[in-house]
């Protein structure tokens, strides 16, 4: 019979943070896969767990998914964790999971600590509806095309960032969504838990004037705010999209989607059908 692949979430500071179920996960798996053994290996001694462990990183999780999915295949129950929070969250551990399922191995997920929730549930936006984007791209260009596709997400942005790029992207979303509600919240859970709430523009002008900024970020944008009525003649919004400097076809997108229309039926509307 087939071992059972547990997906463990585990601390993302505070080591208090971790259940009594994923502690006794941990201790009853055959095997611990980790993203870095030397860093899971604080929480295991923490709580006395002995259970061996491997090394499943980004770097190495092509050739060791297969490998972990026969041992599993082989009546091996394999707990798998991350750094911090929950595996497969801008961690590895996907081609892990669907190997297993591709084998009918049973997939268990073992709840707890995250970053994007706990950073959620503190920012004071709204909570109904938001819309978790990982880490933006690195590069400026990308970066602002990433952001500007949300621009009309109804819904609280939660992103993911290095500390080394934070301004940048401070900057980007200043640029690119306006003056929003911002909230930055760095090492969560830790000891040097900080949460900054304002604009764009003011959050940035707090941590620039810093001589450096460390630690896990995670970046929190309010959502955008619905559009006012538009039942004119589809084919003057449709001009007016592309006179600020929209291409035709994103203009026809852009339309459709705030008239809740398919493409097809803006096409038919500006054709006279």
């Amino acid at each position: 019979m087939p071992g059972i692949l547990y997906v463990v979430a585990t601390p993302i500071g505070n080591l208090e943070d971790i259940t009594y179920r994923a502690v006794r996960i941990l201790k009853e798996a055959g095997l611990i896969a980790c993203e870095d053994t030397r860093q899971t290996r604080k929480l295991l001694d923490r709580y006395g767990i002995h259970t061996p462990t491997i090394s499943y990183h980004e770097h190495n999780e092509a050739e060791r998914a297969p490998e972990l999915a026969a041992r599993m295949l082989a009546g091996e129950s394999i707990a798998l964790v991350s750094d911090a929070g929950v595996p497969l969250i801008s961690d590895p551990g996907y081609r892990l999971v669907r190997a297993a399922i591709e084998n009918e191995i049973r997939v268990e997920a073992i709840p707890g600590p995250s970053a994007a929730l706990a950073a959620l549930a503190a920012s004071g936006l709204p909570t109904d509806a938001f819309h978790f984007a990982g880490f933006l791209p690195p590069k400026t260009g990308q970066r602002v095309k990433a952001l500007e596709a949300l621009a009309e997400e109804r819904a609280t942005l939660i992103f993911y960032e290095a500390p080394h790029r934070l301004l940048d992207t401070l900057e980007a979303i200043e640029q690119t969504l306006g003056p929003r509600p911002v909230v930055m919240a760095r090492e969560l859970t830790k000891i040097h838990e900080e949460i900054l709430r304002g604009t764009a523009a003011e959050v940035r002008a707090q941590l620039a004037a810093r001589e450096a900024i460390k630690g896990e970020v995670t970046l929190l944008v309010g959502k955008a705010e619905a559009p006012p009525p538009d039942d004119g003649p589809v084919e003057e919004a449709v001009e007016e999209l592309i006179r600020q400097g929209a291409a035709r076809m994103d203009a026809i997108k852009a339309v459709a989607r705030r008239r809740g229309l398919s493409k097809r039926e803006v096409y038919d509307q500006l054709l006279g059908k």
